[in-house]
């Protein structure tokens, strides 16, 4: 609606209409007088600049499908598998969502749409699974606002706005040092020093299972641990110290793979069972193991535990022997703001050594891998 200003003491109609996504920002034009044909010209240009603008608006604001589909792209050339399918499943239940329409723009959204979604996917799933969603889509808006042109920068993110959802999580399941103790004098060969490896290193289970004899430094007693637990996913080296009986194992085992002409000569652990339904993958390196666990926890008659739990253990048996909460993070390579991608080249490893030779040492009741042979050839830690 025009409204009646005074300039150099004569008074005018001006017209003036909000651009749209611009806060404070209007187009705006002053005419002759205070005249009605003066008004009736500035009303009149206030429809014709309106509809331009919503033209314009239509035609440059993403729709949420536009969105999530450039997201979605961005995404797939920068992060591993995993990380882009718990994305994608974020946006597929947001585009399912009743409220949504797909092909509506990006900027429908507020918090009342946000928060209607997100309390609908922590009545309906849970709350862990709804904040899991929130920082998936805050991130892709945050994404939308630095990288896409044609993306509204004047609204809050809408999905940040909302808070958290209460959750209730279950504690994450520990093994007795005695049931991990039972697995392993169930074991024997390879599956031992696997076992030992993930105690001693505290590793994840796709580390172990990437782990090559060249990551392994007898001289210098160390193992470098390749991990995607950072930023992006890429691949990232971790070195630990090799304990004593890490090291006794790793020998024992690498001198017998080459006994092995048909496997993988580069990996330290691959598949060797000849059961019908390994052959497709005898001779190559583990992918995942699928019940390998689950079977030796059930032949041992201990609760079921997995890799992960192995690492946990490891964590425990630390702080159950006094060692700091810093100490352990150092073993268990978690990342914060204050620490480095090579941390452990700074905080002494000879001290995590003694640590771990200490607190993490096989019970002498159990006969630890091949020690006839170790006692027969003279191997030695040194």
């Amino acid at each position: 609606m025009p409204s009646l200003i005074e300039k150099n003491g004569k008074k005018k109609y001006r017209a003036s209409v909000p651009i749209p996504g611009q806060k404070k920002k209007r187009k705006q034009r002053l005419f002759p007088d205070d005249s009605k044909k003066s008004y009736k010209s500035a009303v009149l240009w206030e429809k014709k600049i309106k509809k331009e603008l919503e033209k314009q608006t239509d035609t440059i604001c993403l729709t949420v499908l536009e969105w999530a589909e450039k997201y979605l792209d961005d995404v797939k050339r920068r992060d591993v598998k995993k990380t882009y399918e718990e994305k994608r499943v974020a946006f597929v239940r947001l585009l399912k969502f009743e409220n949504v329409v797909p092909e509506g723009h990006v900027d429908q959204f507020d918090i009342t749409l946000a928060d209607a979604f997100l309390s609908y996917q922590n009545d309906f799933r849970s709350g862990h699974a709804a904040n899991k969603d929130r920082k998936n889509l805050a991130r892709a808006w945050d994404w939308g606002v630095q990288k896409v042109p044609e993306f509204p920068r004047d609204l809050m993110n809408p999905f940040r706005a909302v808070e958290k959802m209460r959750e209730e999580r279950s504690p994450r399941y520990v093994p007795p040092e005695e049931d991990f103790w039972k697995v392993y004098e169930n074991v024997e060969g390879q599956d031992k020093v696997m076992l030992l490896a993930s105690l001693h290193l505290a590793s994840r289970r796709g580390e172990l299972f990437r782990l090559k004899k060249s990551d392994i430094d007898f001289s210098n007693k160390t193992v470098t641990l390749w991990t995607r637990k950072r930023k992006g996913g890429n691949l990232e080296p971790d070195t630990l110290p090799m304990t004593k009986e890490l090291k006794i194992a790793l020998v024992m085992w690498c001198e017998k793979r080459l006994s092995h002409n048909t496997v993988d000569k580069e990996h330290v652990f691959v598949c060797l069972d000849k059961y019908q339904f390994c052959r497709d993958y005898y001779g190559k390196p583990f992918k995942n193991r699928q019940h390998f666990m689950e079977k030796l926890c059930k032949r041992s008659g201990v609760k079921k535990f997995g890799f992960h739990a192995i690492r946990h253990l490891s964590a425990s048996m630390l702080y159950r022997k006094g060692y700091s909460v810093s100490f352990i993070q150092k073993v268990l390579r978690h990342k914060n703001p204050t620490t480095t991608e090579r941390y452990l080249r700074s905080l002494g490893l000879e001290d995590v050594r003694e640590g771990m030779n200490e607190a993490l040492s096989v019970p002498s009741s159990i006969v630890s891998f091949e020690q006839e042979k170790t006692l027969r050839t003279g191997t030695s830690e040194g």
